[in-house]
Protein backbone atom coordinates (compact mmCIF):
# COMPACT_ATOMS: atom_id res chain seq x y z
CA UNK A 1 0.00 0.00 0.00
CA UNK A 2 1.40 3.30 -0.97
CA UNK A 3 2.54 5.49 1.75
CA UNK A 4 0.25 8.82 2.16
CA UNK A 5 1.07 11.73 0.41
CA UNK A 6 3.23 9.93 -2.17
CA UNK A 7 1.85 9.93 -5.68
CA UNK A 8 1.21 5.44 -6.85
CA UNK A 9 4.08 4.38 -8.47
CA UNK A 10 6.85 7.32 -7.91
CA UNK A 11 9.97 6.21 -6.65
CA UNK A 12 11.09 6.95 -3.52
CA UNK A 13 15.11 6.65 -4.50
CA UNK A 14 16.66 9.51 -3.91
CA UNK A 15 18.45 11.50 -7.20
CA UNK A 16 22.03 11.55 -7.53
CA UNK A 17 24.36 14.42 -8.92
CA UNK A 18 23.40 15.25 -12.42
CA UNK A 19 26.29 15.56 -14.78
CA UNK A 20 26.83 18.77 -15.93
CA UNK A 21 30.36 20.17 -17.37
CA UNK A 22 31.74 21.04 -13.60
CA UNK A 23 32.26 24.52 -14.94
CA UNK A 24 34.51 23.66 -18.11
CA UNK A 25 32.38 25.53 -20.42
CA UNK A 26 31.76 28.53 -18.53
CA UNK A 27 34.07 30.65 -20.14
CA UNK A 28 32.80 29.57 -23.85
CA UNK A 29 29.93 31.70 -22.63
CA UNK A 30 31.68 34.92 -20.93
CA UNK A 31 31.24 37.74 -22.92
CA UNK A 32 28.26 36.88 -24.83
CA UNK A 33 25.51 38.54 -22.61
CA UNK A 34 22.00 38.56 -23.19
CA UNK A 35 20.48 37.38 -27.07
CA UNK A 36 20.29 41.28 -28.89
CA UNK A 37 16.88 42.90 -29.82
CA UNK A 38 15.41 41.60 -32.74
CA UNK A 39 16.13 45.34 -34.43
CA UNK A 40 20.14 44.63 -34.08
CA UNK A 41 20.43 41.28 -35.56
CA UNK A 42 21.35 42.06 -39.09
CA UNK A 43 19.29 39.68 -40.44
CA UNK A 44 15.86 40.05 -38.70
CA UNK A 45 13.43 41.62 -40.71
CA UNK A 46 13.14 44.38 -37.57
CA UNK A 47 16.62 45.15 -38.44
CA UNK A 48 15.73 45.90 -41.95
CA UNK A 49 13.03 48.18 -41.23
CA UNK A 50 15.06 50.27 -38.71
CA UNK A 51 17.27 50.65 -41.68
CA UNK A 52 14.30 51.32 -44.00
CA UNK A 53 13.94 54.07 -41.45
CA UNK A 54 16.90 55.43 -40.81
CA UNK A 55 17.82 56.41 -44.32
CA UNK A 56 14.47 57.81 -44.97
CA UNK A 57 15.09 60.40 -42.01
CA UNK A 58 18.79 61.05 -43.95
CA UNK A 59 16.78 61.64 -46.87
CA UNK A 60 16.86 58.96 -49.36
CA UNK A 61 13.66 58.72 -49.16
CA UNK A 62 11.84 61.83 -50.04
CA UNK A 63 9.90 64.20 -47.50
CA UNK A 64 6.45 65.35 -47.80
CA UNK A 65 6.03 68.97 -49.26
CA UNK A 66 3.34 71.19 -49.23
CA UNK A 67 2.38 71.94 -53.17
CA UNK A 68 -0.73 73.53 -54.91
CA UNK A 69 -4.41 73.11 -53.62
CA UNK A 70 -3.19 72.60 -49.94
CA UNK A 71 -1.84 68.85 -50.80
CA UNK A 72 1.30 67.06 -50.25
CA UNK A 73 3.07 65.75 -51.97
CA UNK A 74 6.95 63.89 -52.22
CA UNK A 75 9.49 65.39 -53.88
CA UNK A 76 9.64 64.38 -57.46
CA UNK A 77 11.71 61.84 -58.74
CA UNK A 78 12.77 61.48 -63.06
CA UNK A 79 13.36 57.89 -63.64
CA UNK A 80 14.65 56.24 -66.71
CA UNK A 81 18.33 56.71 -68.28
CA UNK A 82 16.67 58.75 -71.33
CA UNK A 83 14.75 60.53 -68.87
CA UNK A 84 17.53 61.62 -66.53
CA UNK A 85 19.96 62.15 -69.05
CA UNK A 86 17.58 64.36 -70.49
CA UNK A 87 16.68 66.46 -66.52
CA UNK A 88 20.58 67.05 -66.12
CA UNK A 89 20.52 68.16 -69.72
CA UNK A 90 18.41 70.95 -69.22
CA UNK A 91 19.37 71.61 -65.61
CA UNK A 92 16.39 70.60 -63.75
CA UNK A 93 16.84 71.30 -60.04
CA UNK A 94 18.83 67.87 -59.08
CA UNK A 95 19.13 66.66 -55.51
CA UNK A 96 20.35 63.15 -55.66
CA UNK A 97 21.17 60.80 -58.23
CA UNK A 98 20.80 57.21 -57.23
CA UNK A 99 22.06 54.24 -59.19
CA UNK A 100 21.63 51.06 -58.76
CA UNK A 101 24.66 48.87 -57.81
CA UNK A 102 26.52 46.72 -60.35
CA UNK A 103 24.56 48.36 -63.06
CA UNK A 104 25.23 47.92 -66.52
CA UNK A 105 26.27 50.81 -68.13
CA UNK A 106 26.15 52.17 -71.54
CA UNK A 107 26.95 55.22 -72.93
CA UNK A 108 23.73 57.43 -71.45
CA UNK A 109 24.99 55.94 -68.11
CA UNK A 110 28.10 56.83 -68.71
CA UNK A 111 27.15 60.66 -69.89
CA UNK A 112 25.08 60.77 -66.38
CA UNK A 113 27.59 60.21 -64.58
CA UNK A 114 29.55 62.56 -66.03
CA UNK A 115 27.37 65.58 -66.13
CA UNK A 116 26.53 64.63 -62.35
CA UNK A 117 30.11 64.84 -61.32
CA UNK A 118 30.34 68.37 -63.41
CA UNK A 119 27.63 69.91 -61.39
CA UNK A 120 28.96 67.93 -58.36
CA UNK A 121 25.33 66.31 -58.06
CA UNK A 122 25.39 63.90 -54.81
CA UNK A 123 25.10 60.17 -56.34
CA UNK A 124 23.84 57.60 -53.78
CA UNK A 125 24.84 53.81 -54.58
CA UNK A 126 21.42 51.51 -53.57
CA UNK A 127 20.14 48.05 -53.94
CA UNK A 128 17.80 46.99 -56.68
CA UNK A 129 15.40 46.61 -53.96
CA UNK A 130 15.82 49.29 -52.40
CA UNK A 131 15.72 51.40 -56.04
CA UNK A 132 12.05 49.38 -56.52
CA UNK A 133 10.64 50.70 -53.68
CA UNK A 134 12.04 54.60 -53.69
CA UNK A 135 10.36 54.65 -57.73
CA UNK A 136 7.57 52.62 -56.48
CA UNK A 137 7.72 50.09 -59.01
CA UNK A 138 8.58 52.72 -61.77
CA UNK A 139 10.43 51.39 -65.08
CA UNK A 140 13.65 52.98 -63.62
CA UNK A 141 16.51 51.11 -65.34
CA UNK A 142 18.87 51.72 -62.54
CA UNK A 143 19.18 55.58 -62.13
CA UNK A 144 16.50 57.89 -60.52
CA UNK A 145 16.66 61.81 -60.05
CA UNK A 146 16.11 63.71 -57.23
CA UNK A 147 14.21 67.30 -58.02
CA UNK A 148 13.16 69.08 -54.92
CA UNK A 149 9.65 71.01 -55.06
CA UNK A 150 9.53 73.84 -56.98
CA UNK A 151 9.42 77.46 -54.71
CA UNK A 152 6.73 79.50 -56.20
CA UNK A 153 6.77 82.91 -55.40
CA UNK A 154 3.43 84.96 -54.63
CA UNK A 155 1.71 86.60 -57.77
CA UNK A 156 0.78 89.70 -55.99
CA UNK A 157 4.17 90.63 -55.10
CA UNK A 158 5.79 89.67 -57.77
CA UNK A 159 3.26 92.07 -60.10
CA UNK A 160 4.30 94.95 -57.44
CA UNK A 161 7.85 94.78 -57.68
CA UNK A 162 8.08 94.17 -61.46
CA UNK A 163 5.79 96.74 -62.10
CA UNK A 164 8.35 98.85 -59.49
CA UNK A 165 10.90 98.28 -61.56
CA UNK A 166 8.71 99.78 -64.31
CA UNK A 167 8.55 102.74 -62.85
CA UNK A 168 12.12 103.29 -62.13
CA UNK A 169 12.83 102.74 -65.81
CA UNK A 170 14.82 99.37 -64.92
CA UNK A 171 13.02 97.41 -67.61
CA UNK A 172 13.58 97.95 -71.15
CA UNK A 173 10.15 97.07 -72.59
CA UNK A 174 6.93 97.57 -70.47
CA UNK A 175 5.94 94.88 -67.94
CA UNK A 176 4.32 91.58 -69.73
CA UNK A 177 2.74 88.41 -67.31
CA UNK A 178 0.54 85.40 -69.13
CA UNK A 179 -1.98 83.71 -66.45
CA UNK A 180 -3.04 80.25 -66.76
CA UNK A 181 -6.92 79.53 -65.65
CA UNK A 182 -7.35 76.05 -65.54
CA UNK A 183 -4.13 74.65 -67.71
CA UNK A 184 -3.41 71.21 -65.95
CA UNK A 185 -1.31 69.97 -68.58
CA UNK A 186 2.12 70.25 -67.05
CA UNK A 187 3.93 70.26 -70.71
CA UNK A 188 1.50 73.01 -71.53
CA UNK A 189 2.83 75.10 -68.66
CA UNK A 190 6.88 74.00 -69.88
CA UNK A 191 5.96 75.12 -73.20
CA UNK A 192 4.10 78.42 -72.08
CA UNK A 193 7.11 79.14 -69.53
CA UNK A 194 9.30 78.79 -72.68
CA UNK A 195 7.51 81.15 -74.87
CA UNK A 196 7.28 83.78 -71.97
CA UNK A 197 10.92 83.17 -72.02
CA UNK A 198 11.79 83.91 -75.44
CA UNK A 199 9.33 86.76 -75.77
CA UNK A 200 11.19 88.84 -72.56
CA UNK A 201 7.92 88.12 -70.58
CA UNK A 202 8.35 88.87 -66.73
CA UNK A 203 6.53 85.90 -65.74
CA UNK A 204 3.58 83.57 -65.34
CA UNK A 205 1.02 83.21 -63.20
CA UNK A 206 -0.85 80.05 -61.99
CA UNK A 207 -3.54 79.66 -59.45
CA UNK A 208 -3.36 77.81 -55.95
CA UNK A 209 -6.04 74.98 -57.19
CA UNK A 210 -6.98 73.16 -60.41
CA UNK A 211 -3.55 74.00 -62.00
CA UNK A 212 -0.53 72.53 -63.64
CA UNK A 213 2.12 72.17 -61.36
CA UNK A 214 6.03 73.09 -61.84
CA UNK A 215 7.31 69.28 -62.06
CA UNK A 216 9.86 67.50 -63.92
CA UNK A 217 7.72 67.05 -66.72
CA UNK A 218 7.31 70.80 -67.01
CA UNK A 219 10.85 71.28 -66.37
CA UNK A 220 12.15 69.08 -69.35
CA UNK A 221 9.55 70.80 -71.45
CA UNK A 222 10.28 74.63 -70.44
CA UNK A 223 14.11 73.77 -71.80
CA UNK A 224 15.47 75.34 -69.01
CA UNK A 225 13.46 78.13 -69.19
CA UNK A 226 11.93 77.49 -65.37
CA UNK A 227 15.33 78.41 -64.29
CA UNK A 228 15.07 82.09 -66.14
CA UNK A 229 11.21 82.63 -65.94
CA UNK A 230 9.58 82.72 -62.02
CA UNK A 231 6.31 81.09 -61.62
CA UNK A 232 4.10 82.41 -59.41
CA UNK A 233 0.95 81.61 -57.62
CA UNK A 234 -2.47 83.58 -56.63
CA UNK A 235 -4.43 82.30 -54.16
CA UNK A 236 -7.25 83.88 -56.37
CA UNK A 237 -6.80 84.66 -60.07
CA UNK A 238 -9.66 86.87 -60.11
CA UNK A 239 -8.40 88.94 -56.95
CA UNK A 240 -4.75 89.00 -58.62
CA UNK A 241 -6.12 90.33 -62.23
CA UNK A 242 -7.63 93.48 -60.09
CA UNK A 243 -4.39 94.03 -58.30
CA UNK A 244 -2.77 94.34 -61.66
CA UNK A 245 -5.36 96.63 -63.04
CA UNK A 246 -4.68 99.12 -60.17
CA UNK A 247 -0.99 98.66 -60.97
CA UNK A 248 -1.88 99.78 -64.71
CA UNK A 249 -1.63 96.74 -66.36
CA UNK A 250 -3.78 96.05 -68.87
CA UNK A 251 -5.85 92.53 -68.88
CA UNK A 252 -6.45 90.63 -72.15
CA UNK A 253 -8.19 87.15 -71.88
CA UNK A 254 -7.95 84.84 -75.23
CA UNK A 255 -10.97 83.29 -76.31
CA UNK A 256 -12.63 82.11 -80.03
CA UNK A 257 -15.33 84.53 -79.52
CA UNK A 258 -13.10 87.79 -78.98
CA UNK A 259 -14.54 91.49 -78.78
CA UNK A 260 -11.66 92.32 -80.98
CA UNK A 261 -8.77 89.69 -83.23
CA UNK A 262 -4.96 89.67 -82.23
CA UNK A 263 -3.84 91.65 -84.95
CA UNK A 264 -5.80 94.69 -83.71
CA UNK A 265 -4.66 94.54 -80.46
CA UNK A 266 -3.73 98.23 -79.38
CA UNK A 267 -2.42 97.48 -75.55
CA UNK A 268 0.19 95.48 -76.58
CA UNK A 269 2.70 98.44 -76.31
CA UNK A 270 1.04 99.10 -72.50
CA UNK A 271 1.98 96.98 -69.63
CA UNK A 272 0.13 94.10 -70.22
CA UNK A 273 -1.60 90.66 -68.89
CA UNK A 274 -2.44 87.79 -70.73
CA UNK A 275 -5.06 85.45 -69.57
CA UNK A 276 -5.35 81.95 -71.05
CA UNK A 277 -7.93 79.25 -70.22
CA UNK A 278 -8.22 75.78 -70.79
CA UNK A 279 -8.95 74.06 -74.68
CA UNK A 280 -11.70 72.82 -73.13
CA UNK A 281 -13.52 75.58 -70.73
CA UNK A 282 -11.91 78.56 -71.64
CA UNK A 283 -11.28 81.43 -69.08
CA UNK A 284 -13.62 81.15 -66.43
CA UNK A 285 -16.28 83.62 -66.00
CA UNK A 286 -15.20 85.80 -63.02
CA UNK A 287 -11.40 86.43 -64.41
CA UNK A 288 -13.49 86.63 -68.11
CA UNK A 289 -15.59 89.42 -66.31
CA UNK A 290 -12.91 91.58 -65.39
CA UNK A 291 -10.71 91.72 -68.42
CA UNK A 292 -9.97 94.76 -70.06
CA UNK A 293 -10.42 93.38 -73.72
CA UNK A 294 -11.17 89.84 -75.30
CA UNK A 295 -9.05 88.75 -78.11
CA UNK A 296 -9.63 85.93 -80.57
CA UNK A 297 -6.75 84.55 -82.97
CA UNK A 298 -8.07 84.61 -86.17
CA UNK A 299 -7.43 80.43 -87.53
CA UNK A 300 -9.69 78.36 -90.14
CA UNK A 301 -13.11 77.98 -89.35
CA UNK A 302 -12.62 74.34 -89.72
CA UNK A 303 -10.47 74.50 -86.58
CA UNK A 304 -12.35 74.37 -83.34
CA UNK A 305 -9.81 76.04 -80.77
CA UNK A 306 -6.26 76.12 -80.30
CA UNK A 307 -3.84 74.14 -77.89
CA UNK A 308 -3.25 76.96 -75.11
CA UNK A 309 0.60 77.00 -74.95
CA UNK A 310 0.45 77.68 -79.04
CA UNK A 311 -2.25 80.54 -78.44
CA UNK A 312 0.09 81.64 -76.20
CA UNK A 313 2.89 81.83 -77.93
CA UNK A 314 1.19 83.55 -81.45
CA UNK A 315 -0.48 85.74 -78.56
CA UNK A 316 3.48 87.14 -77.49
CA UNK A 317 4.78 87.11 -81.06
CA UNK A 318 2.42 89.45 -82.29
CA UNK A 319 3.09 91.51 -78.91
CA UNK A 320 6.87 91.32 -79.35
CA UNK A 321 6.06 92.36 -82.77
CA UNK A 322 3.87 95.36 -82.62
CA UNK A 323 6.50 96.62 -79.39
CA UNK A 324 9.62 96.43 -81.55
CA UNK A 325 7.82 98.54 -84.03
CA UNK A 326 7.13 100.92 -81.77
Amino acid sequence: MAKAGRRPGASSAKKGPTKGSGGKGRRALEGKGPTPKAEDRPYHKAYKMKRAAERRQVGLHAKPQPRLGGKRTSEELVTGRNAVLEALKTDIPSKHLYVMSRIETDERVKEIMVLANKINLPMLEISRGELDRLTEGSVHQGVALQIPPYKYPDATDLVLSVMEKHHQGQLSTPPLFVALDGITDPRNLGAIIRSVSAFSGDGVIIPERRSAAVTASAWKTSAGAAARIPVAMATNLTRVVQQAKDQGIFVIGLDGGGDIELPQLELATEPLMIVVGSEGKGISRLVTENCDQIVSIPIDSAMESLNASMAVGISLYEVSRRRAAQ
